[in-house]
């Protein structure tokens, strides 16, 4: 199974841009902050630490579904010079970033296979409740099955998904650049991934 740590080699351009998305390729993980196992593309066991593979990444993700709530007081408004702590994806810790969007919902982490016939994903960080198709009320149960409506990357849509955890923090889209490549609403990151600039 592929690690969904995204951890790219360095021997070239790891990030290709493609058809309006980034290419994440070739990905390695010699350590992660949280002493959670990590692996590479080769990798035959998953891993965890909430990664985004080396699936396609859409420079714009777009507005937020339809439906959600914006947060009433968040911790970081909307237009918050912020640093993200997140490490979804290479080039993104420690990143400076911009609130783009603040949200009230249910945030999960999820395990899924990618409709595309891509590799499983394992501790996908994050989905939110909207972004699932008649998820009935929240919180789902860690181990409930859902099925995807997001498309934050190839294959992901239509998936179905396995609930790993729930958190009820406020969840936030964020404008940071990665490589030299600016990503705006960027889909998700929790109120612990993030801390003031």
């Amino acid at each position: 199974m592929r690690s969904h740590r995204s951890r790219r080699s360095f021997g070239g351009l790891a990030a290709i841009v493609l058809t309006g998305a980034i290419v994440f390729t070739g990905c390695t993980d010699s350590g992660t902050d949280d002493g959670q196992a990590a692996g590479g593309s080769e990798s035959t066991e998953p891993s965890e630490g909430g990664g985004h593979g080396d699936m396609e990444h859409p420079m714009d993700g777009g507005p937020a579904p339809e439906g959600m709530a914006p947060a009433e007081d968040p911790e970081f408004p909307v237009g918050t010079e912020v640093t993200l702590t997140a490490d979804h994806m290479e080039g993104m810790h420690g990143a400076p970033a911009t609130i783009s969007g603040a949200f009230d919902t249910t945030t999960y982490s999820v395990s899924f296979t990618p409709t595309d016939g891509g590799e499983p994903v394992t501790d996908h960080r994050w989905v939110v409740h909207e972004e699932l198709a008649n998820p009935g009320e929240a919180p789902l149960a860690e181990g409930a099955e859902a099925v995807i409506t997001a498309e934050h990357m190839a294959g992901m849509e239509g998936a179905a998904a396995t609930i790993d955890s729930a958190t009820e923090e406020t969840v936030y889209m964020v404008d940071y650049e990665a490589d030299g490549m600016m990503m705006t609403n960027h889909k998700w990151v929790v109120e612990s991934e993030i801390e003031a600039a």
